[in-house]
């Protein structure tokens, strides 16, 4: 396993442009399962878990076609379903979570889905019911192997209904519509996800001659097509890359530009931040970021303590939750932070606190965090990444850390951060992989 080996305490400087959007494109590839014709996906990141799910749908029997650094073409007109019960596909599946949502395409077209226990981070329970609940209701079959943790639904047609889903998951709402776009007649999902990975998925599915309406909100109907088409499909930048160069340019005190960051999807994260005192400005489509020397942040209007919470969109999205963490040391003032979506998502502290930060942790669930206005400045250490963005916080806190500090298990960031050294190196960041 390779690690990181960071000189912390330098100012960084310069321009950066995010990479695409991790939790759309897993969406996206596989949605070209519902089609035979060809679909080309531009701006695709180069990490661990998409390259992954590339691998996985060329095994399948998708044609694979690398256009560019960042530009493919797939094309699923001979897929080899075989392939879903074998061996291979019960270890390569089972190595990541993205891959539960080739379900519902397969479902939809070949009347047959199967899934190994998907993996991915390692944040709390993260229950698939959702996803298997809405085929169900859709009229597949559902069968469970516990033996070998092995998933499946079958059905010889799929027909329209309505559905409340017990949560709004983003990824079983994905894969809800998918097996929904090619069933018969009139689907209607409530409580759906509404993220704009979700958006993204369905303005795709309408230009491959789907009909699905009520985009962007929590009720989705989807009117039954016999057949998709090709389509060309662009992925948004990445929000939770955006808010981790944030919190780069913050923690080193550093000047940043983030190009391209498409301003109308970022929801809440903006005033997140500004709550947190964080200084930026809008430059069209770019944020730019001055050296920041003290940010303090805000209390509510009786002066009690700011809470910082995720909730489903357009509430605040967990995945930027573990940076509010660690800007939040350096901050003049205290924080609660409380990640209510994932049991173990905070456990990741400890390092913080043998790195100098002041944070108690409450309970798996809240930390409270009480900032010390960069008068105490981290300290080096040795870690290990537990998942992706518990692994690009302490990226983070080394970065701004005095000393030399090592971060091992750094695959867990390779998995949702495209060359993130490199482009490190480019705004002067002092960063070594090391390959053990």
């Amino acid at each position: 396993m390779a690690s990181f080996k960071i000189e912390g305490g330098h100012k960084l400087k310069g321009t950066i442009t995010p990479q695409g959007a991790k939790n759309e494109v897993l969406q996206i590839l596989c949605a070209v399962l519902l089609t035979p014709e060809r679909v080309v996906v531009n701006n695709v990141p180069d990490i661990i878990d998409v390259n992954k799910l590339i691998f996985i749908l060329g095994e399948l029997g998708v044609k694979v076609e690398k256009l560019n650094k960042n530009s493919y073409a797939f094309q699923a007109d001979e897929i080899n379903l075989d392939y879903l019960e074998s061996a291979d596909f019960k270890r390569d599946g089972g190595s990541l979570r993205g891959s539960i949502m080739i379900v519902g395409p397969l479902l939809a077209r070949f009347g047959r889905g199967y899934i190994p226990r998907p993996g991915g981070d390692k944040i709390g329970r993260r229950r698939l019911d959702t996803h298997f609940e809405g085929f169900v209701r859709l009229g597949a079959k559902f069968r469970y192997n516990k033996e070998e943790y092995f998933y499946g639904v079958e059905a010889d047609e799929l027909f329209g209904t309505e559905m409340l889903l017990d949560e709004a998951s983003v990824t079983g709402t994905a894969n809800i519509l998918m097996a929904s776009v090619l069933a018969t007649g009139t689907t209607t999902i409530y409580n759906a996800a509404c993220e704009p990975y979700i958006q993204q998925l369905c303005k795709m599915l309408n230009s491959m001659g789907a009909t699905i309406k009520g985009v962007g909100s929590n009720l989705l109907k989807i009117e039954g097509v016999k057949k998709l088409m090709g389509c060309e499909h662009t992925v948004l930048p990445d929000m939770i890359e955006i808010g981790s160069w944030i919190g780069v340019a913050v923690m080193t005190k550093s000047e940043l530009t983030i190009k391209n960051v498409s301003w109308e999807n970022l929801g809440q994260i903006p005033n997140v931040f500004r709550k947190l005192g964080i200084q930026f400005e809008k430059r069209g489509d770019d944020i730019y970021i001055p050296e920041q020397k003290s940010y303090e942040i805000q209390n509510y209007i009786d002066g009690s303590v700011l809470t910082v919470s995720d909730a489903p969109w357009p509430g605040f999205t967990p995945d930027l939750l573990s940076i509010v963490l660690v800007i939040a040391t350096q901050a003049k003032g205290t924080v609660l932070i409380h990640q209510k979506m994932f049991e173990s998502r905070l456990f990741f502290v400890d390092k913080l606190i043998d790195m100098g930060a002041k944070v108690i942790l409450c309970d798996p669930h809240r930390a409270t965090v009480i900032g010390q206005n960069f008068e105490s400045a981290l300290k080096a250490t040795k870690m290990t990444s537990p998942d992706i963005r518990a692994g690009i916080s302490l990226l983070i806190a080394a970065l701004s850390a005095n000393g030399t500090s090592i971060i091992n298990n750094i695959e867990q960031i390779d998995r949702g951060y495209e060359n993130i050294e490199a482009r490190l190196k480019s705004i002067g960041a002092k960063i070594e992989r090391i390959e053990d």
